[in-house]
């Protein structure tokens, strides 16, 4: 085929993310070669790029034709199932690539799988990336944020298409090079841990104002979307607010939210953003406890049949017993106690994120990470662009909480932190994010912990020393014998 009649880049794999990203790069000028497995899906994503405007996509019905259709070097996007459908797919089409030629898996995949097919990608002369692409459906379609990490090469090949079809802020497209590696999936399922935090953050300030406030849900969609227009500006938010004011039109009675089972789905990345967590020795109780209750919402059954054994042991359910609320004050308090929150769950995305790059030599920009974090993601907000000017103000930043913009914002916050935790505690509603952030805040102010006691056990039961504070050196003491002396 004539080089003029040749796509620019391909995608396979055609469910709805990747007929919207396919979209999304046709439109933006770029003609891209489409296929699938399945060929219907092909037939309806062209006629899709048909009635959406004509754009420049062709349908190819196998991995040969499919690569061959495209200019050199190749560019070919990968949007399937992670895990052994990418193994496939890139099997199928490496027979037809050529050295010099660019993988790029779109999907949420464990970093290390990254890197293995990196290296297997390597040995045949062809490039990898493993590129995180974060805003859903409509993102895919309008501009999402995108985290590509590996080949650098592979990057320049496709950046002036990515620059194009990502999403579009005030200093530039949301897009950068992540770094080596599976650098670009670790920092796409870290967006996804403080994503699961966020999320369980703005669950727990509904439920305080529902069951302490009693606010009713055009209440909420109205504090939702004052609270847009403020320091919480958020994509989270916005859809919150949205979220409350839709009727349940099966039954044409109240908000289809009171009728969603309280069970929440979850796919893995927050279970790996916590895993990591641990390996990595940095504190992520957020994160950690949004996930938590992922697994408390899945014991549907058994919470009620609990909530039956307590209330027959003589449990009185004091959250139905609102009393006198100052409903101002409360609402003013939760918004200070939601924002406080949201901070300590990027403080520990950041730290995560700068203690892999630092374990595997990414030398990720954690600025500029906040930055493609502004537009087209889950968790795009306002406060993300102050986040940026801090790691910028200071690359080494030891944690957001001290930043001097965020660690006044944190001091004049805690008050209302703190009256929020201690009325849900005392109303019997768990706020476990909320409780969470504020707990990891107070042990990170402190200069001195009970951790002194903790490390005596350790030595007493296990031999296991101590430093002192009062000189250098490690210690070991026979307390037990030290003990019984002491009794005497």
């Amino acid at each position: 085929m004539e080089s003029a009649a040749l796509s620019q880049i391909g995608l396979t794999g055609l469910a709805v993310m990747g007929q919207n990203l396919a979209l999304n790069i046709g439109e933006k000028g770029f003609p891209i070669s489409v296929y699938n497995r399945t060929t219907s899906k092909v037939d309806e994503t062209l006629d899709r790029a048909h009635r959406e405007g004509n754009l420049p996509l062709i349908g190819q019905y196998n991995p040969r034709d499919f690569v061959l259709s495209i200019q050199k070097p190749r560019s070919v996007i990968i949007l399937v199932k992670a895990g052994a459908p990418v193994d496939q797919t890139i099997a199928a089409l490496a027979a037809h690539m050529e050295p010099g030629d660019t993988i790029i898996d779109g999907g949420n995949e464990w970093y290390e799988n990254t890197e293995r097919r990196i290296s297997e990608a390597s040995n045949k002369g062809l490039l990898y990336l493993g590129m995180g692409v974060s805003g859903g459906e409509d993102g895919a379609r309008n501009g999402p944020s995108l985290m590509p990490g590996g080949s650098h090469e592979a990057y320049l090949n496709i950046h002036n298409i990515l620059e194009k079809v990502a999403a579009q802020v005030d200093d530039g497209p949301c897009v950068t090079y992540i770094g080596e590696g599976g650098s670009g999936n670790f920092v796409k399922m870290v967006h996804n841990g403080i994503e699961y935090g966020d999320m369980q953050l703005i669950s727990e300030a509904y439920d305080v104002l529902k069951n302490v406030g009693g606010l009713g849900n055009d209440e909420l969609a109205g504090i939702f979307e004052e609270w847009n227009k403020g320091e919480l500006e958020s994509f989270l938010i916005e859809i919150t607010s949205d979220i409350f004011r839709v009727k349940d039109e099966e039954t044409g009675n109240g908000g289809l939210v009171d009728k969603i089972l309280d069970k929440t789905g979850m796919k893995g990345t927050g279970k790996w953003t916590v895993q990591q967590a641990a390996e990595l020795s940095i504190a992520a109780p957020t994160i950690a406890a949004s996930l938590d209750s992922r697994y408390m919402s899945g014991l549907k059954e058994e919470r009620e049949a609990a909530s039956e054994i307590f209330k027959k042991e003589g449990l009185k359910e004091d959250i139905n017993n609102v009393g006198v609320v100052d409903k101002k004050r409360l609402i003013d308090d939760v918004r200070q106690a939601l924002y406080a929150s949201k901070i300590c769950s990027y403080a520990q995305g950041m730290n995560l994120l700068r203690a892999k790059s630092v374990e595997k030599g990414w030398n990720l920009n954690l600025g500029e990470l906040a930055r493609i974090w502004k537009g087209g993601c889950i968790i795009r907000a306002v406060f993300l662009d102050r986040i940026k000017q801090a790691y910028q103000r200071n690359q080494g930043l030891a944690n957001l909480l001290v930043d001097p913009e965020f660690a006044r914002e944190m001091v004049q916050r805690q008050a209302a932190w703190r009256r929020v935790v201690g009325l849900a505690i005392q109303k019997g509603i768990s706020v476990p994010g909320m409780s969470a952030s504020l707990q990891y805040f107070d042990t990170y102010r402190r200069g001195r912990l009970p951790a002194n006691l903790v490390q005596a056990q350790r030595d007493y039961f296990g031999a296991h020393t101590y430093e002192r504070i009062d000189r250098p050196g490690s210690f070991h003491t026979e307390w037990s014998k030290l003990a019984q002396k002491a009794r005497v």
